[in-house]
């Protein structure tokens, strides 16, 4: 797909074209699915996040005619979205945990939060000093930076391939180190980048 050819179809979906819209759903919607997918585990949630995605794309489908770079502005609202239905479902989690200590007269889920907050930033920070020199250097590229893997070969003098591996690595790495809840919010940006930016 040319960039002048979805420039076309942007501009067309910004003009109401419901057949455009189709189309870029087409496109778009199985990688988006597939991804999130990945993320929630679930596939009514994924495919409710996809269709929560396309719909705010469609109601603010005037801007997509100033949009240059469909898979970054895709990247923001999916980023967004999931982000916001996974704090939803930890804080779902978080109520029934709540209302269990509560039916067993224990103390209530909210006292221990905040010392699981202050920790959290240690908790992330320690996972990250760990990594391999390598794999550190390539993960905070991607994640910090916002660099692609060919540019982040570039900078490092490897090949595109290894620096995949780097950042596979690592994600393994932090996975064991961290949470899954508080893993998820901290590298799901990062993951979106990586999963949608360098295809």
């Amino acid at each position: 797909m040319g960039t002048y050819d979805e420039r076309w179809l942007l501009q067309q979906v910004a003009e109401g074209n419901e057949a455009a819209f189709r189309e870029l759903f087409h496109r778009y919607a199985d990688l988006l699915g597939t991804f999130v997918l990945r993320l929630t585990r679930s596939e009514v949630q994924a495919e409710e996040i996809v269709q929560d995605v396309f719909l705010k794309i469609w109601l603010n489908r005037a801007a997509l005619a100033s949009v240059d770079n469909f898979k970054v502005y895709l990247f923001v609202i999916s980023r967004n979205q999931t982000l916001n239905a996974l704090r939803s479902a930890v804080r779902q989690m978080a109520s029934q945990k709540e209302w269990e200590s509560l039916q067993a007269g224990l103390p209530q889920a909210e006292e221990a939060v905040p010392e699981e907050n202050d920790g959290l930033l240690r908790q992330m920070e320690s996972a990250i000093s760990k990594l391999p020199p390598q794999q550190k250097a390539a993960w905070l590229l991607s994640r910090q930076e916002g660099l692609s893997h060919s540019q982040i070969a570039s900078n490092m003098g490897l090949s595109k391939e290894t620096v995949k591996k780097y950042i596979m690595y690592a994600n393994d790495s932090l996975r064991r180190h961290i949470s899954a809840s508080n893993l998820i919010i901290f590298i799901t940006s990062a993951s979106f980048f990586i999963f949608f930016l360098t295809r």
